[in-house]
């Protein structure tokens, strides 16, 4: 309640300086039309042409940036998330959308296909990247009002993502340290985990399309939708990292793989 309260103060000050600034202006503007009125002639229609022209070029802009606010509301796991959206906030949910729906964290993993430990790759690759900015410097602050988009991120992390990666990684690997030559294939626990991957792709797929809602795309539904030319009815799923998925650390058996969570 604080930091909120603590941004109404902000918020008011701001409203004041900003009118107390309007009046100055105003005044200023004044008393150089009366001054230059005294001229007449030439020189009045000039200056006063002028002074309309910024007027209205510094109105537009006003009017520019105004439209470009827009609401957004959600309303994930019972609660309403209210998002008034700017250009900066667009770009980062429009970049958070396209990493979430290029990968198996909202596309299909059918029974019988794909590749276990690259789906729990690919899973690891999108929590950091969501971390990432939540972490850096560069962050944002929080809107004076509504909500942040980076919230939006830290819940997919913390509820969803988090809790998946620390139940499954550690017992896929288990397996493959001790039995490094058998397939996934014949990991008892193969089916359960498929299970609650689809699970978790059910959850994240709200918020995954409120991104796409703030990013302002158009039906993002429709990019989150199975394709009829699916390349997820091969026998692996495609690396996250542009690799083959045939070569590297995360194709073959041993412990050079996904970092620990």
């Amino acid at each position: 309640m604080a930091r909120r309260s603590g941004r109404e103060g902000t918020d008011v000050v701001r409203v004041a300086l900003r009118a107390v600034l309007a009046g100055v202006t105003g005044s200023v503007i004044g008393i150089a039309a009366y001054a230059i009125s005294q001229t007449g002639g030439q020189r009045l229609s000039i200056i006063v042409g002028c002074l309309i022209g910024v007027a209205v070029a510094l109105g537009l802009e006003l009017y520019r940036r105004s439209a470009q606010l827009t609401e957004v509301r959600l309303v994930l796991l019972g609660n309403e998330m209210s998002f008034t959206t700017k250009t900066d906030m667009r770009q980062a949910a429009q970049r958070m959308f396209f990493q979430a729906a290029t990968r198996v964290a909202t596309r299909p993993l059918d029974d019988g296909s794909g590749n276990l430990r690259e789906a729990l790759t690919s899973l690891k690759i999108l929590f950091d990247l969501y971390r990432e900015p939540l972490e850096g410097h560069a962050t944002p602050p929080p809107p004076a009002r509504g909500d942040s988009v980076y919230e939006l991120a830290l819940d997919m992390l913390n509820f969803e993502l988090a809790p998946f990666l620390s139940r499954w990684h550690p017992r896929l690997r288990e397996f493959e340290e001790h039995h490094p030559e058998r397939d996934e294939s014949e990991w008892p626990e193969n089916a359960a985990f498929r299970e609650e991957l689809r699970q978790l792709q059910a959850r994240l797929r709200p918020y995954v399309v409120g991104l796409g809602e703030i990013a302002g795309i158009r039906d993002p539904e429709r990019h989150l939708r199975p394709s009829d030319r699916s390349v997820w009815s091969g026998s692996r799923v495609p690396r996250q990292d542009g690799a083959d998925a045939g070569s590297g650390p995360g194709s073959g058996s041993g412990s050079g793989r996904t970092p620990r969570v």
